[in-house]
């Protein structure tokens, strides 16, 4: 009994140092935020700000134009990840009701592709929105986010199917459903939590995104918040931080909220693959 209570208490203080290691950047901009000048300047840094102000918050949307760039980031996450939802679940249908070996190679296409670094895709990527004339366009942005969503969402969309009982889709087939159908009426439905988990995750990938939106956008009225964000930094790599802290505290909280909503679902999608019915 001691040693699983001594074990217990060890478990729990290793949770507790891993959830203070992971909060303690975001405090620490939040605390960056609030700081005037002179306190951002101290030699003798404290975690509480003595005279919080708003004006780092006032100085950012007046030296940058955060509003604009938070309506690109927004359109383009919004896009994407309602192409990769409408894309990846009849694809996932397939790969989980068809157990062939063209499906099972898929699936372990699917897996392999999450192992490919950004500067393998951006090349390729580059050269084919070159010849569709789709360089700084947010609808050339919008295809690269679907392009590398989709297999972390037919891979979870999968998941959700198999845990859907197939002898609901055999009933529906015996009343003279065609697959189309089927999978509109009967198979969709019961996927809906997993669509909703899956769109979300697209659009926090999306939102938080930087390489692809600073290697494609040239134009300053089209760029994303994440490059946006870069403009506090000047030429000698002096930082603005106050603003710069304000920004990116407000470019973090809607990635934070969704997340904080959808964290379960998205737990739950991973589980359902590894149940079999």
């Amino acid at each position: 009994m001691r040693t699983t209570t001594g074990a217990r208490v060890g478990q729990y203080a290793a949770l507790l140092a891993y959830l203070v290691f992971l909060a303690f950047p975001f405090l620490w901009l939040l605390s960056t935020a609030f700081k005037p000048s002179s306190e951002l300047a101290s030699l003798h840094p404290t975690w509480i700000p003595q005279d919080p102000t708003l004006a780092n918050f006032r100085q950012a949307f007046d030296e940058q134009p955060l509003l604009r760039a938070a309506l690109n980031s927004l359109l383009a996450a919004l896009a994407a990840a309602v192409v990769a939802v409408v894309v990846a679940t009849p694809m996932a249908y397939v790969m989980a009701r068809h157990r062939t070996a063209l499906a099972r190679a898929a699936t372990g296409w699917v897996v392999v592709s999450q192992a490919f670094p950004f500067v393998l895709l951006i090349i390729p990527l580059f050269l084919v929105l070159k010849n569709l004339r789709l360089i700084d366009s947010v609808p050339g942005l919008v295809m690269v986010y679907v392009v590398w969503a989709l297999p972390f969402a037919l891979w979870m969309l999968a998941g959700y199917v198999r845990a859907v009982p197939a002898e609901l889709e055999e009933a529906a087939a015996v009343d003279g459903a065609g697959r189309l159908r089927i999978l509109v009426s009967v198979t969709a439905p019961l996927l809906a939590p997993g669509i909703v988990a899956t769109a979300l995750f697209a659009f926090i990938t999306a939102w938080n995104e930087f390489f692809f939106a600073l290697v494609l956008l040239k134009t300053a009225e089209r760029q994303t918040l994440p490059v946006v964000l870069t403009h506090f930094i000047g030429a000698e790599g002096v930082a603005d931080l106050g603003p710069l802290a304000a920004a990116a505290f407000l470019a973090t909280l809607p990635s934070l909220v969704v997340f904080a909503i959808i964290q379960r679902r998205i737990t739950g999608g991973m589980l359902a693959g590894a149940v079999k019915s």
